[in-house]
């Protein structure tokens, strides 16, 4: 007697789903380490050297972390109220941070009294940055001025008053010493030229500005504010290259990753999302609060987040040594040898081999669909989270129904619960071009088996009628991509006979065999 052999459930792509490169680089990250710190994370900078430590200013400190360690491995405490803007300098060996006393304090790495404190400013100052020459620090304040100083003497340099609301996103040329743009809640993104004493360039960004940033060539910069991240073109006077809308609330934060320089972008809203050099989405992390801060490492191993909740989530970079040691250690649990006793083992010729039946394990629709009771069968394939999370699995049954011969007794005989389920599975799938076929021949068999009784229940009556309304308009649809295809097959063959050699090269098939499925679903459609 033959054995019995369990549905087939073909394995289809996710609709939509594309997989590329970029998705997986980015997929490639650990669950999240979260660390809480005192209060709500500011800022969070990576020193620019190796190993990459990371400085974190959170309330009235900045603690400075190894790039795999979950406590502080120095901390920075002589504040007397909250800290702002903790930066490292390029060679990572100061570190500067603003505060809301309104003083500036400079940091040597490796002690913990602040060598310099910088006085002028009158309110809380929020963003502080070294100047690429090192020797010059620039700081933004609620003062509403920005104000350049000297790093041996401690002295004022200049102070620029053109923004007429809190200065809060700050960026520092990388290439030129005496350019830095600054970022307002006066909705201006300004570009200052030391030199020249004032800013070269403005921008209007719409809203108030949380963050600016430059891109290693510096001809393009980086604001965002409200719900837009904008992108403008430095080397055409600042006109607007891209406007980008993908968060539901204020963009707070963004950086740079080192592979590519693909953008991120942190919002109020817990996202963090990645985008490509096209700047479309290509990966999202989801967080637990809101985003305040943001920063990569140089070499993207980590990705550290700051939230107003006080906790610290960072992501590390999987490899493939990780992916090894994990996968040997599940091989190798605590009855490795007994699984693997005899694997390698070959018989003589004179040996006599004694085969072991191996033990069949079915689901429970398939020991149904053994025993003959396809009711049920189909009812268990209709189960709520089975329909919902696999329809791949519910449209297997049918079809292995339909094999059989046994798809319209299956569907007999149902009440208005077990039926509802039915025309909720058709709408929701019925036009997703991977169930189709076998969904069509289900409603055909339904509208056959209930068309007399479907006015005895309202609910019922009213899934038809919508059924029927969207099955219209995909017939029309249907006719308007035949057409198309006309259209286009008449094109093809007006073609220079050598273009169709390249046609023919690269699609054997005719055209005409494409619009096989294409033309069969919509005979369908019509015929429900």
């Amino acid at each position: 007697m033959a054995s019995f052999k369990p549905t087939k459930v073909p394995f289809l792509p996710k609709l939509g789903e594309k997989v590329t490169e970029e998705t997986l680089y980015w997929k490639n990250y650990k669950s999240p380490v979260q660390i809480k710190e005192f209060g709500a994370i500011t800022k969070i900078d990576f020193s620019p050297l190796p190993p990459h430590n990371y400085a974190v200013t959170a309330s009235t400190r900045i603690h400075i972390y190894g790039p795999h360690s979950q406590e502080p491995i120095r901390s920075f405490t002589r504040f007397r109220d909250t800290a702002y803007g903790g930066r490292f300098r390029g060679d990572g060996k100061l570190l500067v941070a603003g505060s809301e006393e309104g003083l500036i304090r400079l940091f040597d790495i490796s002690g913990r009294v602040a060598l310099r404190q910088f006085k002028g400013h009158t309110k809380a100052v929020h963003m502080t940055s070294f100047l690429s020459d090192g020797f010059r620090v620039v700081s933004g304040s609620d003062d509403l001025s920005c104000r350049v100083w000297d790093v041996p003497s401690a002295v004022e340099l200049s102070s620029l008053t053109e923004h007429t609301d809190y200065i809060r996103a700050l960026a520092p040329s990388k290439l030129n010493p005496d350019l830095f743009v600054t970022g307002s809640y006066d909705h201006t993104v300004k570009v200052f030229d030391m030199r020249s004493g004032s800013s070269v360039m403005t921008m209007q960004h719409g809203h108030p500005v949380e963050c600016v940033l430059l891109y290693p060539s510096e001809a393009l910069l980086v604001s965002t504010g409200g719900r837009y991240v904008k992108v403008w073109d430095l080397l055409k006077g600042g006109q607007e290259l891209v406007s980008l809308k993908n968060h539901h609330k204020t963009v707070t934060c963004a950086c740079l990753s080192s592979v590519g320089n693909k953008l991120l972008t942190g919002s109020l809203d817990r996202h963090v999302k990645v985008y490509n050099s096209s700047y479309k989405v290509v990966h999202n992390f989801d967080c637990d609060a809101s985003i305040l801060s943001m920063a990569i490492a140089p070499d993207d191993e980590a990705l550290a987040v700051g939230m107003t909740n006080g906790v610290l989530s960072v992501r590390h970079r999987r490899h493939k040594k990780d992916k090894e040691t994990l996968t040997s250690r599940r091989r190798r649990g605590p009855s490795y040898q007994v699984f693997v006793k005899g694997k390698n083992f070959v018989p003589r010729q004179d040996d006599f081999l004694v085969s072991k039946p191996v033990k069949q394990y079915l689901r429970k629709y398939d020991k149904q669909l053994k025993s003959f009771e396809v009711s049920k069968a189909l009812d268990t394939a209709l189960q709520t989270w089975t329909r919902t999370s696999k329809p791949d699995v519910t449209v297997a049954v049918i079809i292995e129904l339909k094999r059989r011969g046994t798809l319209k007794n299956a569907l007999a005989g149902r009440n208005e619960e077990s039926l509802t389920k039915i025309l909720n599975f058709l709408l929701k799938h019925i036009f997703d071009p991977r169930f189709s076929r076998p969904l069509l021949m289900v409603g055909d068999i339904v509208l056959d088996l209930y068309q007399q009784v479907f006015h005895q229940s309202p609910v019922v009556e009213r899934l038809l009628q919508r059924l029927m309304e969207v099955l219209g308009r995909e017939a029309e649809l249907q006719q308007e991509l035949l057409q198309v295809l006309g259209i286009l097959d008449t094109l093809f063959t007006s073609l220079t006979p050598r273009k169709e050699v390249l046609w023919e090269r690269c699609c054997p098939m005719p055209l005409s065999n494409h619009c096989v499925s294409v033309s069969s679903v919509s005979a369908d459609v019509s015929k429900i």
